[in-house]
């Protein structure tokens, strides 16, 4: 029997940063079984130190869109993952049916320091986006 695939919006502030590494590592680990888009509540570009910080892991997404959510994005989730505070407290209205966790995950375009002190920032949300974006779909395609 073969299911519809799961369908995952990650939504940020500025679809910059967070939203797009969890789109990247999402489309990568969820193959087939996985419809992923990533979405901003606004559209600040996509920031090329977290383009270089999923490159280093592999994962190339230098070709994925900054978009600003649209009501067909939302009608098209089965759920919606939003990855900062101000997403999460500014999530337009979804679907019924639709669900939506939360991960409070820091800005690392924020970080300041050196150039080496923002790099980790970049790794460490790196980091911890892949081993959520790997928790999520092994519990959500084992579910499905």
């Amino acid at each position: 029997m073969h299911r519809k695939p799961l369908t995952i919006l990650f939504l940020c502030t500025g679809n910059s940063c967070r939203s797009q590494m969890a789109e990247g590592y999402a489309r990568h680990f969820g193959g087939e079984h996985a419809r992923v888009q990533s979405a901003g509540i606004e559209a600040h570009g996509k920031n090329p130190r977290a383009i270089a910080a999923m490159a280093e892991d592999g994962i190339d997404i230098s070709g994925q869109e900054s978009t600003r959510v649209t009501d067909a994005m939302l009608a098209e989730a089965d759920l919606v993952v939003t990855v900062c505070g101000h997403a999460d407290e500014h999530c337009p209205v979804l679907p019924p049916g639709t669900r939506r966790i939360h991960w409070p995950l820091p800005d690392p375009a924020k970080a300041t320091g050196s150039e080496t002190e923002i790099t980790a920032q970049f790794h460490a949300v790196r980091d911890d986006v892949k081993r959520r974006v790997r928790e999520l779909l092994s519990k959500e395609l084992a579910d499905a």
